[in-house]
């Protein structure tokens, strides 16, 4: 009998199973929506009990009618996204998701104390969850569900951990969390074996009761292993709701900004990168009711748009610079529905490519290969725009989703392979590559430029990353 991974991917809109072989070869995935989420403002709130719900309904879907051993399995989740739960790592209250902004006074107040942490990050929301309903212990989006599956509370990963503020390079919490005693969990790097599925989860989810259970990443993470992206100097662009960047480097990238973090992969190399607030989350915000490939068609009459976005998804940007009170920007009146979807398609690619400018000014390689990935991959037309905006070739893999990725990291956890690289290689399949179109990079220069100068006049960018970018578009 064949022998597949399962990966799990919880995101912001849905949960995503899927089951790989060792070869990439995908013998079952399913899908189950999240609706039950609150936004409102600066307040994103989901609830855990149907994290569950939609990992049972989505694991059953990839495992129906499928004869395979399912060698072991890996769960994903947006980073930053933290709620508190009880001795036995059930949930007590709602988790607030990765953009949640309601915990900047924390934030504000941790980095009096030293820590270098973004308003939206998990550490802040912790506290604030604290506060708000009492002493509980801190978890992660992976971690309720791996509780479930494992029948008990087991350790964090310190990919997701990262942002309740571990310290990945000497492994351990720091001092001043201001957390009560007790309410972190253990941490363990990604991919260590965490326990096997239980009797209860078994029948719940249809995963055999028995199957490993390894520790694993973060979404933008998962995805840049199912990029295959683990070689220096390789990054990999996460497009779904936001935008997420990482590479890989022998040593850390450094910012004294606090823009740029480095996850420590399996290996003990390391994965920099950052999340961005904007991406297609804002494309079904202003255009509910949209057919994406019909405006996809229409916008290719506006290259470059008339207007100039800067399209957040919700308040405050993390990467390329950190501007907690920054707003969703558009420079000019877009002639019609057509001219905006452009806009917004390019203004999203302006962004991805000053992100790969600050990481340059910071002395990241950034001339490695790079790949697109998540569901705004599925978009032929924002590829190619995306490309020509950078003015490099792209790869797109053929499945370009995190639960990939898991299934990969529960494979090298479970001794598929001595490095995890090796593995996303063999899984990692290649679908296309997409060259910028000639003279196209050139026709996105001037409004690149423009929303720069937007940037830095606003006091959201720094001058001297507006300088380095200005002067990167000029070679």
């Amino acid at each position: 009998m064949a022998v597949a991974w399962l990966g799990i991917d919880l995101g912001t809109q849905g949960v995503r199973a899927l089951l790989v072989t060792a070869d990439g070869t995908v013998l079952g995935g399913g899908a189950a929506p999240l609706v039950r989420g609150l936004r409102d403002g600066v307040l994103h709130e989901q609830d855990p009990g149907e994290w569950w719900e939609a990992v049972c309904a989505a694991c059953r879907k990839a495992l129906a009618g499928v004869r395979a051993r399912v060698g072991g399995l890996a769960v994903c989740g947006t980073s930053g996204t933290v709620l508190l739960t009880d001795d036995t790592g059930r949930p007590v209250g709602p988790a607030l998701m990765y953009d949640d902004g309601r915990a900047s006074a924390e934030a504000g107040r941790l980095r009096s104390a030293g820590l270098a942490v973004q308003d939206s990050w998990a550490l802040p929301k912790a506290r604030w969850l604290v506060g708000r309903y009492g002493a509980g212990r801190v978890a992660h989006q992976p971690d309720v569900i791996t509780a479930r599956l494992t029948g008990g509370r087991v350790p964090a990963d310190s990919s997701h951990a990262l942002k309740t503020a571990f310290d990945v390079e000497r492994d351990r919490w720091p001092d001043l969390t201001g957390l009560p005693a007790g309410a972190l969990p253990d941490v363990v790097r990604p991919g260590t074996p965490l326990g096997e599925v239980c009797a209860a989860a078994a029948d719940a989810t249809g995963i055999p009761a028995g199957t490993p259970v390894v520790a694993g990443m973060t979404d933008g993470c998962a995805a840049q292993i199912a990029a295959g992206a683990l070689h220096e100097g390789a990054w990999n662009a996460v497009l779904g709701t936001t935008l997420v960047l990482k590479g890989a480097t022998t040593e850390p990238v450094r910012d004294p900004a606090g823009v740029v973090y480095n996850h420590r992969a399996p290996d003990g190399t390391w994965l920099p990168g950052g999340a961005s607030s904007v991406g297609a989350g804002v494309l079904t915000a202003r255009f509910p009711a949209a057919d994406p490939a019909a405006l996809d068609a229409r916008a290719a009459a506006y290259e470059p748009s008339g207007a100039v976005a800067y399209p957040l998804v919700s308040p405050g940007e993390r990467f390329p610079f950190h501007a907690p009170h920054a707003t969703a920007l558009l420079l000019g009146v877009p002639e019609s529905d057509a001219d905006l979807w452009a806009a917004l398609l390019q203004g999203v690619a302006f962004a991805e490519r000053l992100c790969l400018d600050y990481l340059h000014h910071l002395g990241a390689r950034v001339d490695g290969p790079l790949t697109f990935t998540g569901g705004a991959a599925r978009s032929a037309y924002w590829t190619q725009v995306r490309a020509d905006v950078l003015g490099r070739p792209v790869r797109v893999p053929e499945r370009p989703e995190p639960a990939l990725g898991m299934a990969a990291l529960a494979a090298y956890g479970t001794g598929a392979g001595p490095r995890l690289a090796a593995v996303a290689d063999s899984m990692a399949r290649v679908g296309t590559t997409v060259e910028p179109r000639p003279g196209r990079t050139a026709r996105f220069a001037e409004p690149y430029a423009r929303l720069v100068g937007e940037l830095e006049l606003r006091g959201w960018l720094p001058a001297e990353v507006a300088a380095h970018a200005l002067a990167r578009l000029e070679r």
